[in-house]
C-alpha cells in the first residue's frame, strides 16, 4: 500500500462503520418497536395500529403513557433533564403492575441490556400469577 492510498483507505472503513452503525440503531429501534406493539397487544390494544404509533417518535410516548393510564401531558416531562429519568421509571412501574408484575420491574427501564430484558418479559410472559389491573 502507498502513503498516498491511506487516507482513501481510512474514508472507506470509516464509512463501513457508518453504515453498521446505522443499520444496528435501526435494528434496535424496529426491536423496541415491535416489543412495545406486543406489550400493547397483551394490554388490550390492536398489534397493527400499535406497531406503527410506536414506530413513530413523540406518537410512540402517547402509547406508552396510554399503556401506563398517565395524562397526555406527562410529554412535557419528558422534556425535562433529570425529572424525565425519574417520569420513565414511573410510566415503566404503571406498565409493569398493569401486567400483573412487580412494579419494581419498572426500575429496570434506566439499566442497558436490563431494559431489554424488561421489554422480553412484559412483551412473552405470562401475567405474572395475578390478575392485571383494568
Amino acid at each position: 500500500m502507498y502513503p498516498d492510498q491511506v487516507p482513501q483507505m481510512q474514508e472507506m472503513m470509516s464509512s463501513g462503520m457508518g453504515v453498521g452503525a446505522m443499520i444496528s440503531w435501526i435494528a434496535a429501534y424496529l426491536l423496541f418497536a415491535f416489543l412495545l406493539a406486543k406489550i400493547a397487544e397483551k394490554l388490550g390494544h390492536p398489534f397493527g395500529k400499535s406497531f406503527v404509533m410506536a414506530i413513530i417518535p413523540i406518537v410512540n410516548l402517547v402509547l406508552i403513557l396510554q399503556l401506563a393510564k398517565k395524562p397526555i401531558w406527562w410529554i412535557i416531562l419528558m422534556i425535562i433533564p433529570i425529572v424525565n429519568i425519574v417520569v420513565s421509571v414511573l410510566i415503566w412501574m404503571s406498565i409493569c403492575e398493569q401486567r400483573g408484575r412487580s412494579k419494581w420491574l419498572g426500575l429496570l427501564i434506566i439499566i442497558p441490556i436490563a431494559n431489554l430484558v424488561l421489554m422480553l418479559i412484559l412483551a412473552f410472559g405470562d401475567q405474572g400469577g395475578r390478575p392485571a389491573v383494568v
